[in-house]
């Protein structure tokens, strides 16, 4: 999944001088890693570059570039709220049944559960969905960003004699 990462600075950038044995910490999880050259094996971040890396840190996109998508991030927490919500009244409900009517509100009760569990797991599912568009419009956002960029580099390359 995509998640929100810090890009490294040119100071924190893995030099080649390093010897390969030594250990760096991961500035995603914080452990140490073996091979910066390869993705951290705790928790998948992308390998660090070397300092000879072709790639420089300002063609890469930044947090900042990357819009909010507030209103949708209230949206998913609403539904996860409403789903927990909903499995709290459920043992209410059948708390109050088996001490309102015993054993003979069984059938009952199960039939009410079914139905709430379903519903609470279609708000859990909404409230991931909501995430999943809002990692798929940042990832969108990122191809065009990306695409702009290159695109300028192309004409500018084009313009020079």
């Amino acid at each position: 999944m995509a998640r929100n990462r810090q890009w490294l600075s040119q100071e924190e950038v893995v030099s080649e001088a390093a010897p390969p044995n030594l250990a760096l910490i991961c500035p995603e999880c914080g452990t140490q890693r073996p091979d910066p050259s390869r993705t951290c094996p705790a928790c998948g971040a992308p390998p660090l570059r070397n300092a000879n890396d072709k790639r420089a840190a300002e063609e890469e996109v930044r947090n900042e570039d990357l819009e909010p998508y507030v209103t949708l991030r209230y949206i998913a927490r609403l539904f996860k709220i409403l789903a927990v919500l909903m499995v709290i009244m459920l043992v209410g409900e059948v708390v109050s049944g088996i001490i309102a009517a015993g054993t003979a509100a069984l059938m009952t009760l199960i039939g009410e559960a079914t139905k709430f569990l379903v519903i609470a797991g279609l708000m859990w599912a909404g409230g991931d969905i909501t995430l999943l568009l809002i990692d798929a419009g940042h990832d969108l956002r990122v191809a065009r960003i990306l695409l702009g960029r290159i695109n300028a580099t192309l004409h500018d390359r084009d313009k020079k004699p």
